[in-house]
């Protein structure tokens, strides 16, 4: 039993290592913010596939608290939010945001339209908190790329936050049909 604990621990810490890696691996950034990873959120949503929600919602809570690390880095005390607004989005943009990953493994049993139906849904609750986020938080409009422009705060952050977030969720889709699809890693990854 204490092994299990162990072994969950170490794997839960790895996968967390190695999605936190993969997000400085930018593929693509976008000219006005937010960027394409190389699968980053992949080994958390692997995750909590191989191990259920509890252990995954634990486990991206984890890597939600690193990105917000990552946020204090990138200087997200510096960009002149009030306290609330700041409060507002470390709640919106890196807790919920990342924490909903582990809500991937949702259908794990149900087999590869289980498994993809609930990265599915981990990231597009993702991409609602960005959503919210940019809607209430940011309330940013303007232009989006050369010849495009928008007043509408709604739909600037719909496109803005679409932009990156349909390639990530189009990309961990693949990147875990590739990985669960072959024999050897299916095994691995969902065998204990």
């Amino acid at each position: 039993m204490r092994n299990e604990k162990t072994k969950l621990l170490a794997e839960g810490a790895a996968m967390v290592a190695l999605a936190t890696v993969l997000s400085f691996i930018r593929v693509f950034k976008l000219p006005w913010g937010g960027s394409i990873t190389l699968l980053s959120m992949l080994p958390i949503v692997l995750f909590s596939i191989r191990r259920g929600v509890k252990m995954g919602l634990v486990v991206s809570f984890v890597y939600a608290l690193v990105q917000f690390g990552q946020g204090i880095l990138d200087g997200l005390f510096g960009w002149g939010l009030t306290a609330g607004m700041l409060i507002a989005c470390i709640v919106l943009d890196y807790l919920a945001a990342f924490t909903v990953l582990g809500l991937a493994g949702l259908w794990r049993k149900k087999g590869l339209p289980g498994w993809l139906a609930g990265i599915l849904l981990a990231v597009g609750l993702r991409f609602i908190c960005h959503f919210l986020s940019g809607v209430v938080i940011w309330g940013s409009f303007g232009e989006l790329w050369s010849g495009f422009s928008t007043d509408n705060t709604w739909l600037y952050s719909f496109l803005y936050n679409g932009c990156y977030m349909l390639p990530e969720m189009i990309f961990t889709m693949i990147g875990a049909v590739a990985l669960l699809k072959a024999p050897q890693t299916k095994r691995l990854l969902l065998n204990d």
